[in-house]
């Protein structure tokens, strides 16, 4: 099948080659390979967000085989090319849990995407994994979200943005789809909560690249901030638009997305420099732990690769805290894994430390905010180990581990 990629992990890794250049190759168990399955994009309008979590997956699976698999097996990991189609998400991940039996699934970019394979994998009781940033609220116990949510970046990073540009009338730009639509709810419900109000918000298809009629819109309403929750390639289009308009330098801009697939680099420091974002990864973290994991990934993938994100840095968390609930639950079974990963699992990695909670299978994690400049990111504050509260709140597996839904934010009238 000409959309399906396979990559089989036979030798060491470029990483683990530099770390260990005369180790042989382990020898595995005489056992079959353990299926693993990636879904994210490689092409079409979202690839900008898939290509760095698919070299991180790849990076992940590569240093765990090189290292000597788990539970002493390699794994064989097949990644799927949806090409941003939304139907290709349910079938790819039919045909992973299916004809591949894969033990897990790690996938997934818009909360679209999520949503098309998120019942597919629970009837056929497949443990998946989501590391993109997204709005929250998702109650499943077969599905682990290592992202950061609204809880744990918006909470702090509405109220800094009002405070620093010394405004509270916001206008929101969106993607019309649940990610963009939730988030501005919560956008909303912050600004209110901090005196301010949201003058206008604008939803706009992921194929939309022509914005003049908006930005005519916002020159009319005279808003304090723009909220960017754009996301695709297309939206990027926004942002030269904005520049040529001459409104950049008059109407400060803070974003939930831009970055996150890459936006930073495809676009000009007159295009993007002062936008304030928040994210649970910035690659200019400074911990060993994240430089360690940059130079591997730039050995592997050359100094041209894509910049790692918080979706890619996150998809390798989330392959290793599988990989020790695996090791911890001594087999690949999806119940053990569960309650081995439920037991207040913590991995250490280039985001730092994240803490699998149990209640919700979110992360606790670091946050920041951080404007950027330059092609680059220069973080302004850290906020440690914060825990996904706007889950909590609604969602608790525990005592409900039949749930499976997603829940919504309600914004007070």
């Amino acid at each position: 099948m000409k959309d399906l990629q396979r990559r089989h992990f036979l030798g060491l890794g470029a990483a683990g080659i530099l770390a260990t250049p005369f180790l042989a190759r382990p020898a595995f168990a005489a056992t079959d390979k353990i299926q693993v399955a990636g879904i994210h994009d490689a092409s079409g309008g979202i690839d900008i967000y898939g290509r760095p979590m698919i070299n991180c997956l790849n990076l992940a699976v590569d240093k765990l085989n090189a290292a000597g698999g788990v539970l002493g097996r390699e794994i064989e990991l097949v990644n799927y090319d949806p090409q941003s189609n939304m139907q290709l998400y349910a079938q790819y991940a039919t045909e992973a849990a299916t004809r591949q039996k894969a033990a897990v699934v790690f996938g997934g970019i818009l909360s679209a995407s999520r949503e098309a394979m998120r019942p597919v994998l629970d009837r056929y009781r497949t443990l998946y994994f989501y590391s993109l940033l997204y709005e929250g609220g998702v109650c499943d116990r077969n599905t682990f979200c290592m992202g950061s949510t609204p809880g744990q970046t918006l909470e702090k990073f509405t109220p800094y943005v009002m405070q620093k540009f010394g405004g509270k009338k916001v206008y929101v730009l969106a993607a019309d789809y649940n990610y963009g639509q939730i988030t501005a709810l919560w956008i909303e419900k912050f600004v209110k909560e901090n005196g301010g109000e949201v003058v206008r918000a604008d939803f706009f298809p992921l194929d939309v690249n022509d914005f003049g009629s908006t930005i005519r819109q916002i020159q009319a309403a005279q808003p304090d901030i723009i909220m960017s929750v754009l996301v695709g390639g297309a939206h990027n289009a926004f942002y030269r638009q904005w520049v040529a308009s001459g409104m950049k330098d008059k109407i400060p801009m803070a974003s939930t997305t831009f970055g996150i697939g890459n936006e930073q680099v495809l676009t000009t420091p007159d295009e993007h420099n002062g936008i304030i974002v928040s994210y649970a990864y910035f690659d200019g973290i400074q911990t060993p732990e994240n430089e360690a994991f940059k130079a591997e990934y730039y050995a592997k993938f050359g100094d041209k690769a894509d910049a790692i994100t918080e979706g890619g840095a996150m998809t390798y968390h989330a392959v290793n805290l599988w990989a020790k609930a695996v090791e911890m639950a001594g087999t690949i079974e999806r119940e053990p894994v569960i309650e081995a990963l439920e037991s207040g699992l913590s991995f250490a990695g280039p985001a730092g430390l994240t803490t699998i909670n149990a209640q919700t299978h979110h992360n606790t994690l670091d946050s920041y905010i951080a404007e950027v400049r330059d092609n680059n990111y220069v973080v302004l504050e850290s906020f440690a180990q914060q825990p996904p509260s706007d889950t909590l709140a609604v969602c608790d597996l525990k005592v409900n581990p039949t749930d499976a839904t997603q829940y919504v934010v309600e914004v007070p009238k």
